[in-house]
């Protein structure tokens, strides 16, 4: 009985998941976040949702009691995080069970955020995002104007973060080794942050006339987006995919 146990206890802990993740959730009286699931395959496949506002704190979905979803074969459904207070970075993480180690992902996740204003309903996807480790973000301001970086802590821990703003002067300190002689941007304001277990932040790219930026994390499991200001309506935010964290972005060293 002893090793039947064992055996259902060690199943469990490596019963294989696919985990998604969707960031930038905004919750506000002008503007909604929804979260789309449709069941791509031809069995019925459960999948559990889990919300967080930017304080790390869990939230329920509307019209959903629990966090667990039963989807059949080709089943869509979309849930909104209710979120009651102005939250620009609620996110969201749907965890798939699948059947065996060597299964594939069945069920599409996706996201949007919706808008309304005196000039109608405006969309902006909200696209899965991956966590790395110890991401970071460097260069020119120009060609940024309002955006914004996202900071998501997937992990149990704290996670820390240094700001630099700066003009894009670069200074260096005399030493026996080159990296202690490498050139390095000085920064006009810094600022640290501690970001919560299961929190989000947002940080302004543009402070006070700089030129350069750079955001430097130390965290096990991270997730940084660029967000730019949609032309479509104020207060939507668009993700930009493009920009590739971990190396220097645009002209900055």
């Amino acid at each position: 009985m002893i090793a039947i146990a064992l055996l259902w206890l060690l199943a469990a802990v490596q019963e294989p998941v696919s985990e998604s993740v969707l960031p930038n959730l905004t919750a506000s009286r002008a503007c909604a976040s929804t979260v789309q699931l449709q069941n791509l395959s031809d069995v019925r496949v459960i999948v559990e949702v889990e919300a967080h506002r930017g304080t790390g704190a869990l939230v329920p979905f509307a019209g959903l009691p629990g966090r667990t979803v039963a989807l059949n074969p080709g089943e869509r459904r979309s849930y909104q995080p209710r979120i009651e207070e102005d939250e620009p970075v609620g996110w969201v993480k749907v965890r798939e069970h699948l059947p065996s180690p060597r299964a594939s992902p069945a069920v599409a996740v996706s996201g949007s955020t919706l808008c309304r204003d005196r000039d109608g309903a405006h969309t902006a996807a909200r696209p899965v995002a991956f966590p790395s480790r110890n991401p970071w973000f460097a260069g020119e301001t120009a060609g940024l104007p309002g955006a914004m970086l996202t900071l998501v802590n997937l992990s149990p821990t704290t996670a820390q973060v240094s700001l630099c703003y700066g003009s894009g002067t670069l200074i260096g300190v005399p030493g026996n080794s080159a990296a202690s002689r490498e050139l390095r941007p000085l920064c006009s304001a810094t600022q640290e942050v501690q970001v919560p277990a299961y929190g989000a932040r947002q940080f302004p790219v543009e402070h006070d006339g700089n030129s350069y930026f750079s955001l430097r994390t130390r965290g096990e499991s991270l997730i940084l987006e660029l967000l730019r200001p949609s032309p479509a309506a104020a207060g939507l935010f668009t993700v930009d995919s493009s920009i590739q964290f971990g190396g220097v972005v645009g002209g900055g060293r």
